[in-house]
């Protein structure tokens, strides 16, 4: 999103950012006209994917939307592999990996227009009790908005989630090891139009057919990296907005393997240019008004507590362990704890004026889960409002040069600082940190013990 401006949520609302472009009535006469048979019930795990199960129409409604529908805990309590895990509270072996209820939120119904005859609907996990389930992303992204709602503010939101295109499909690219697959454009077509032409099929294709599922798609661009490309929506309420970033994301590779290509949202898949995911964000108060602009001493504050919690809260904007390959000074990812004004070089980068006026937390990449890096961009904030944080003065020139704190340059670093952080702790509750702190055990765990390309290439015959 290379201009983002602020919208009211009424506004947010009545462009399709947080509004249900499929009514429930709409479905029941689609169903009865036999022109949807299938509807996706989708939970978004820790990685921000979409799991969950594919109804047929009519059982969703008879069946799934009063009652809910039986998942097994694990997906919540899982690695990237889907392999269960143990030494999470929600679930393991010890616990006999029993089931939640998933229970559609009627806000997200759509139709999935490059899946004829099917609608998608985002559940929320409930245990059997009836209370939501804490460490689902959705329920943490809830609570934060849920603080700043009993201030009498709202968090609006636009995530710029950058990706790579391939001329391989997703079974080649898995036969081959993921080595020799063709990148979509040659040499970089940052801004080019006349360049980006041969892959303009794909993402007309992709943009179209995000609008038919409701969503306000705004513009496409090629960026700087080989095949490298982001697609732009509309700035709106925090939930909508994340629910459609990660629809977009799990309907692009869709769309993508239907033509016979792939896409990857890798932080960092090569020595060039990572993919980024720059989350942009501003506060309305009660009028919807921006609230940043109207108050200069709540935005400093809100700053200032980005600032002061961005090293302790990087595991929920950088969660995997190939993010941390981003932040190389030079390649427009950032490697210092500072904000400036229209600074590129920043991780928190201030753009915009009066109503248009807001944060862009420029530290995750394309691999974030979107709920978790704005739930976390609330609780810093609250945190600098809360502490009456004083905020530094903006960075001249290079953030890359100076005496900045520096963001950390592992999961291993940014796992002890999330595990140990009071604030964390105060915003999203025990259970939370802990079950992410060891997600993030496993992720290392597994990368520990894993033999790479490097090693061989780097000892097989030299060492």
């Amino acid at each position: 999103m290379t201009e983002v401006g602020h919208v009211s949520p009424s506004t947010a609302a009545s462009n399709g950012a947080d509004s249900a472009p499929l009514t429930l009535e709409a479905l029941e006469r689609a169903v009865e006209s036999r022109t949807v048979d299938t509807v996706v019930l989708a939970l978004v795990d820790m990685e921000g994917r979409l799991v969950g199960k594919r109804l047929t129409a009519r059982h969703f409604l008879e069946s799934a939307l009063p009652h809910g529908a039986e998942s097994c805990e694990y997906l919540l309590a899982t690695d990237v592999d889907m392999t269960p895990q143990q030494g999470y509270g929600l679930a393991g072996w010890n616990r006999g990996f029993g089931d939640f209820q998933l229970k559609p939120d009627l806000s997200s119904l759509r139709r999935l227009p490059w899946h004829p005859g099917a609608a998608l609907v985002l559940a929320d996990a409930y245990a059997e009790s009836g209370e939501p389930i804490q460490v689902s992303p959705r329920q943490i992204l809830r609570r934060q908005l849920e603080r700043l709602n009993a201030r009498g503010l709202a968090a609006n939101v636009g995530t710029e989630l950058e990706f790579m295109i391939f001329r391989s499909t997703y079974r080649d690219a898995w036969e081959s090891g993921y080595r020799n697959v063709t990148k979509a454009t040659p040499y970089s077509v940052d801004y080019a139009l006349l360049d980006t032409t041969g892959i303009e099929p794909l993402i007309r294709r992709i943009r179209n057919s995000m609008e038919e599922a409701g969503m306000n798609v705004e513009s496409s661009k090629g960026e700087c990296n080989l095949g490298q490309h982001e697609i732009n929506f509309r700035y709106g309420g925090a939930l909508g907005v994340c629910d459609d970033h990660s629809i977009y994301k799990f309907g692009a590779r869709e769309i993508a393997a239907q033509d016979g290509m792939s896409i990857t949202f890798m932080a960092k898949f090569d020595q060039r240019e990572g993919s980024s995911c720059h989350v942009h964000l501003s506060l309305a108060g009660a009028s919807g008004a921006n609230a940043f602009a109207a108050d200069k001493q709540l935005f400093e504050r809100f700053l200032a507590g980005q600032l002061a919690c961005l090293r302790e809260m990087t595991l929920l904007f950088a969660p995997q362990i190939n993010s941390y390959k981003r932040y190389v000074p030079g390649m427009f990812a950032p490697t210092a704890v500072a904000w400036g004004h229209d600074n590129r070089t920043c991780a928190m980068r201030v753009i915009g004026h009066g109503q248009g006026m807001h944060i862009e937390n420029r530290l995750p990449g394309a691999d974030v889960n979107p709920y978790l890096a704005v739930a976390a961009m609330i609780a810093a904030g609250l945190h600098g409002l809360d502490a009456e944080l004083e905020l530094e003065p903006a960075a001249a020139g290079s953030a890359y040069e100076g005496s900045h704190p520096r963001v950390p340059h592992t999961m291993q670093a940014a796992r002890e600082l999330f595990a140990s952080s009071d604030v964390a702790r105060r915003a999203f509750g025990e259970d939370v940190v802990d079950h992410y702190a060891h997600r993030a055990d496993i992720e290392l765990a597994a990368y520990n013990s894993s033999v790479t390309d490097w090693e061989r290439f780097r000892g097989f015959e030299r060492l």
